[in-house]
């Protein structure tokens, strides 16, 4: 129960967008060729491996709860896995043996905004003889805003690439942090056509402006900064620039993109996908729809230029972040191939995009919604919908849909929601609380949306539980005494962002009853598959139980269509079968993706906050890889756990 108290804090912090799997290894001759994972015989996996990374020990303590979240990447038999440390772990795929670490040291006694890693990236430098050091590099971020290269072969840094194979991402921002954790690095840089290109985690409630959000790429080869994008636009030539007005809008921070991001080497293209503008739930300083911010933004990869843009949020107030990388995908259009991009968000909404205009391939219409009712507040109009395919979450949670499991959970829970500012998705924060549906955690979050190109579907994870956010007015605030008489029938886990620079401190929860079950009706979490022929849902099922993190006398009552709150990605093999941890049961699953039956549950020591990889070794064996320790309600942990079916 303690555990979910972390849930808000540790929201916001892939994985990879795509996997990358080279064969290549080899550990002696097959007699036969091991099967392939199928949907037939999925129900038969077996752990194969399990590595630890050591990082819950005591002799890598730190001053915040890290969270580990990466997905290893495996390239010619060696998997590579980053820690939340910035370690990167190079290990013999088929055995789970240890082939070298590296550690680049960082600083533990500071609370890095968001103390994740959600893995590495790799780069071959096809120019160099064979045998080269550094011909094959692992690319690692750390948490300490470092971009560091390293030789694939033995984890030394690449000694060309900037200053001894690191280079300082702190260096050159139009606004540096304010303090060391206020910036820093979660997801995995991403390389492509001869630059490694990232984005970066900004610590974005404190003030508006914490730090900028800057997407920059460096040569591959030399780490030599090569062009750097900003998404609040600084040029008033751009047509952006009249969408951002107020005392600070062109010298705010945030707006980065803190999620995957995902690269189309033969366009030459890198998608972006971006989160709101500093301070989230306050944007009198930034008025105007806030282009670029909220946003998949298509850049030419080696030269930075922003190709076209389509927004998911307008002037965002909800931090609902495009959290969820972008997929890549080719559609069948009245017999055309058109390649596309889709963009899961917090919202509930997926968009489908032509990849080389940014034009909706399903129709996106601009709906009216609530207008603030803050000073001097300018919430946008209307908003970007889908109108073809459905909402992936509810956008709506009235008084009369509160559910509990007792008439107490009930009534504490319409206690406390009744008095809230609700009208609907984009209600605006108010003074008086405001409820949002979806809460700031989804919809999709930071997981990745799971394709099938061959069976045309997409399959994406998504929460569907409430929040509520107030503006407190800082004149006479005092954050001890507001902790101290802050009870209410909910329960006192608020979390408080001081929004320094404005005249409100902000303060949301997670709308949880007293047994620590949302307020929300089941499912709680599920799993959604859309057509991408038509556009429609094609099934949804729950996703995991929360059983496991909740007091034995609540525990028993727990039903599997009720579903789980989940962090984390899903991904799908070319045998039809979906693969996805996230919610809180510390359970790897396995779903056909043409009907959303789940046919397998592995257990796991940890939640897997994280997303599964899936690979095949020279060999023949096909293994299922999982990252098992988020921390928080996910449980402590730092194991890669691998499956494999049993030796034939």
């Amino acid at each position: 129960m303690r555990a979910l108290r972390h849930w808000s804090v540790a929201m916001r912090t892939l994985f990879r967008a795509m996997l990358f799997v080279v064969p290549g290894f080899a550990s002696g001759h097959a007699q036969q060729t091991p099967p392939e994972i199928t949907r037939d015989n999925v129900s038969q996996l077996q752990v194969a491996w399990t590595y630890r990374t050591g990082e819950t020990d005591a002799r890598f303590a730190t001053i915040k709860a890290p969270s580990f979240e990466a997905t290893p990447i495996v390239v010619d038999g060696t998997m590579y896995v980053g820690t939340p440390l910035g370690r990167v772990i190079a290990l013999d795929a088929a055995t789970g043996q240890e082939r070298w670490v590296f550690d680049p040291q960082i600083a533990r006694n500071i609370p890095y905004s968001d103390f994740a890693n959600r893995g590495v990236s790799t780069w071959l430098d096809e120019a160099a003889p064979m045998d080269t050091p550094c011909r094959r590099r692992i690319f690692a971020a750390t948490a300490q805003s470092q971009l560091i290269a390293l030789d694939a072969r033995d984890g030394r840094p690449c000694s060309g690439f900037g200053a001894n194979g690191t280079v300082d991402l702190k260096a050159g921002l139009r606004i540096p942090p304010f303090e060391p954790q206020a910036y820093s690095i979660t997801s995995p840089p991403v390389a492509v056509n001869g630059v490694v290109i990232t984005g970066s985690s900004i610590g974005d409630n404190s003030r508006p402006d914490p730090a900028s959000g800057e997407v920059r790429a460096y040569d591959a080869r030399t780490g030599r900064l090569r062009w750097t994008w900003d998404p609040i636009p600084q040029d008033p030539s751009d047509p952006a620039y009249p969408e951002w007005r107020g005392a600070l809008a062109h010298k705010g921070g945030g707006a980065n993109a803190w999620s995957t991001l995902v690269t189309d080497a033969e366009r030459d293209l890198v998608f972006v996908p971006t989160g709101s503008a500093a301070p989230d739930y306050y944007g009198v300083l930034r008025l105007g729809d806030n282009r670029y911010a909220n946003s998949v933004v298509a850049l030419r990869a080696t030269t930075g230029q922003r190709v076209w843009a389509f927004q998911t949020v307008h002037h965002d107030l909800w931090d609902y972040d495009n959290a969820s990388p972008p997929a890549l995908v080719t559609l069948a259009r009245n017999g055309t191939a058109v390649p596309a991009v889709m963009q899961a968000t917090k919202t509930g909404m997926l968009f489908v995009l032509e990849r080389e205009t940014g034009r909706p391939v399903f129709p996106v219409e601009e709906r009216t919604v609530p207008a603030s009712d803050v000073p001097e507040e300018q919430a946008s109009r209307t908003q970007p919908f889908t109108s073809l395919t459905p909402p992936l979450s509810p956008h709506r949670f009235a008084v009369d849909q509160v559910w509990g499991i007792t008439a107490a959970d009930r009534d504490a829970c319409r206690a406390v929601i009744a008095p809230l500012r609700n009208e609907g998705i984009f209600t605006p924060p108010s003074t008086r609380g405001t409820l949002l549906m979806p809460a700031r955690i989804g919809g999709a979050n930071w997981g990745r949306v799971a394709v099938d190109p061959i069976r045309q579907v997409a399959v994406i994870a998504v929460n569907r539980i409430a929040e509520m956010v107030q503006l407190i007015p800082r004149d006479g605030f005092d954050l001890q005494r507001a902790r101290s008489g802050e009870q209410t029938r909910l329960g006192d886990d608020f979390e408080y962002n001081m929004m320094r620079g404005t005249p409100y401190v902000i303060r949301r929860r997670l709308l949880l009853a007293p047994s620590r079950l949302p307020c929300t009706p089941p499912p709680f979490g599920a799993l959604v598959a859309i057509d991408l022929t038509t556009g429609r849902r094609k099934w949804e099922v729950p996703l995991g139980s929360m059983a496991s993190v909740l007091t034995p006398d609540v525990a028993p009552q727990t039903k599997p269509d009720w579903g789980s709150v989940n962090l984390g990605g899903a991904t799908a093999s070319a045998s039809g079968v979906v693969f996805i941890g996230a919610a809180l049961d510390r359970r790897l699953h396995a779903y056909d993706i043409e009907t959303g039956r789940e046919l397998w549950q592995g257990e796991l020591p940890a939640g897997a906050k994280a997303t599964p990889m899936t690979y095949r070794l020279a060999s023949g064996a096909e293994y299922v890889a999982v990252a098992a320790g988020g921390g928080g309600a996910w449980g402590t942990g730092d194991y890669v756990v691998t499956f494999r079916l049993p030796s034939q």
